[in-house]
């Protein structure tokens, strides 16, 4: 299979992904409830301008409207007979914005959780949420993308099967879980443990790393375990902006372009080699990450008392503290909103 990501940082070094998907399209009028994957037919331009704000803000990789097109989150909208169709539009206007830019830009097609439980946990049977990812990463394939970006997962047989499901496609593959429990994803999947999801796999990821999650001291935390249990790995972080909070009936996120600027530097010096953001990242918030790696000069590995001097306390309490990690008010903003 081919790399293209291998091969665009050894050209470039330290890559930047994009931003925020589901809260920039909010802000564009998404409802509520409604599913973002219907956009790519009733709102194509929108969805155009989302990608387009990232290539302008300096993004490397962009990931395709298509975080919630399993058929098993498309049911709940009625679509679960679209799965196909929708999953191609997203990545032919994903596609239709890298190819005229004036640089190299990756096209990832962005597949998350199914939000059912695999057996014997749940109803789902393995190999059928393998069938489910083929039908999404086929259409995903149709329309250009290049490589399966799964995300935000946090079984480790669910990262499996959608792993499996790319490589049956024929395409290259990365992944990240949201270590947002205590330090550990909520099936139990802890950061130093994330290379070892796809052994017995017939092909091995492009990528892992950590994404959403709390805020970008905790996720800087999960990418430290990460590059310590494996250095020299391509490794992804792609952290929240900031902690979301409400204020009244809008989920706000507390991150400034200046702290996701700094998280970048001490993304790039703990190890990451593709830098994002999830929620709550901007297409400001990503100018400023882009000018943070282009100006940085590659420091020291930094210690948690490091991140934490320089952007702010942990939030997610870890093992041997009492109670899940982070707030009520934290843990619900997140489960309303994924990228």
């Amino acid at each position: 299979m081919a790399n293209p990501i291998d091969a665009l940082i050894a050209e470039r070094g330290v890559l930047l992904a994009d931003g925020a998907t589901g809260t920039n399209l909010f802000s564009m009028g998404l409802e509520s409830g409604e599913a973002p994957e219907l956009w790519n037919e009733t709102a194509p331009e929108k969805i155009a301008a989302l990608h387009q704000g990232f290539v302008d803000a300096g993004a490397d990789i962009i990931l395709t409207n298509s975080f919630g097109g399993t058929r098993h989150r498309l049911k709940l909208h009625d679509a679960q007979d679209r799965v196909f169709e929708l999953n191609r539009r997203a990545a032919e206007i994903a596609r239709a914005v890298a190819d005229k830019a004036s640089r190299k830009v990756i096209v990832a097609g962005s597949v998350g959780p199914t939000g059912e439980l695999l057996a014997p946990l749940g109803a789902l049977a393995y190999e059928d949420a393998v069938v489910a990812f083929a039908e999404q990463i086929a259409g995903l394939k149709a329309g250009g993308a290049e490589v399966v970006w799964i995300e935000t997962m946090s079984a480790r047989d669910e990262i499996r099967a959608a792993a499996e499901a790319a490589i049956d496609a024929g395409l290259p593959y990365a992944f990240t879980a949201s270590f947002d429990t205590a330090g550990r994803s909520m099936m139990g999947l802890a950061p130093k443990d994330i290379h070892s999801v796809a052994d017995g796999l017939s092909a091995p990821p492009l990528a892992v790393g950590a994404n959403c999650g709390v805020g970008a001291p905790d996720i800087l935390a999960s990418l430290l375990d990460i590059t310590a249990a494996e250095p020299g790995a391509t490794v992804i972080v792609k952290g929240n902006c900031g902690i979301p909070e409400f204020h009244g009936t809008e989920i706000c996120y507390s991150g400034t372009p200046e702290l996701m600027a700094d998280y970048a530097r001490l993304a790039a010096d703990a190890g990451a080699k593709i830098v994002g953001g999830c929620c709550g990242t901007s297409f400001a918030h990503l100018k400023a990450m882009r000018q943070a790696l282009d100006e940085h000069v590659k420091g020291s590995r930094p210690t948690i008392d490091v991140v934490v001097a320089r952007i702010g306390p942990l939030r997610n309490k870890t093992a041997d503290q009492s109670g899940p990690g982070g707030s009520d008010t934290t843990r619900s903003a997140r489960r309303r909103i994924r990228r």
